[in-house]
């Protein structure tokens, strides 16, 4: 069924709305997986708060116009599924790289994070970005590191002395 103008335009306001919220962006080719390993992308795509949606690339180009991701118009070739991190950078490139092992149809073909494309391969290298949680844990354990050695430093005064008195009394008693 034919799209009219006006689902066309909202389709493209919807689109140009996540993208312009969005943190990456991921493109990926879909040709010949079926109905139902989409829905399973979809609902996995869901759980882990990342925008899918199929749209023609006419649409998509439009779409993306005065966003970051306006790199990306060249490369919109073909049927393409575009995902967009709405949460952290590498949520998107998780799903796609994920999704892809089990699903040898799914290929990456565009990558883009802060208005920057890049090549396909650096999918990995995105992927394996910490989620900011983990970020935030890196960082108060590196922020903690300091204080923890001071104080096992501290310690370790009154426990050598105690080590020391132990030994002379062992050795008293021997």
């Amino acid at each position: 069924m034919p799209l009219n103008l006006e689902d066309k335009k909202s389709i493209v306001a919807e689109v140009n709305v996540v993208a312009a919220d969005a943190l990456s962006a991921i493109a990926a080719e879909y040709h010949g997986l079926s109905v139902e390993e989409m829905t399973e992308l979809r609902v996995k795509a869901r759980e882990s708060g990342v925008y899918l949606r199929v749209v023609k690339n006419t649409l998509a180009r439009r779409a993306l116009e005065g966003t970051e991701f306006e790199c990306m118009n060249d490369g919109l070739v073909g049927p393409l599924v575009l995902a967009f991190s709405q949460e952290d950078p590498g949520a998107a490139a998780r799903l796609i790289k994920d999704f892809a092992k089990e699903h040898d149809a799914l290929v990456t073909k565009l990558v883009s994070v802060g208005g920057e494309l890049l090549a396909a391969g650096d999918i990995e290298r995105l992927a394996s970005m910490p989620t900011r949680d983990q970020a935030i844990s890196m960082l108060m354990a590196v922020m903690k590191a300091p204080v923890e050695k001071l104080a096992r430093t501290l310690n370790e005064v009154p426990g050598k002395l105690v080590r020391t008195v132990a030994a002379v009394r062992d050795q008293k008693q021997a």
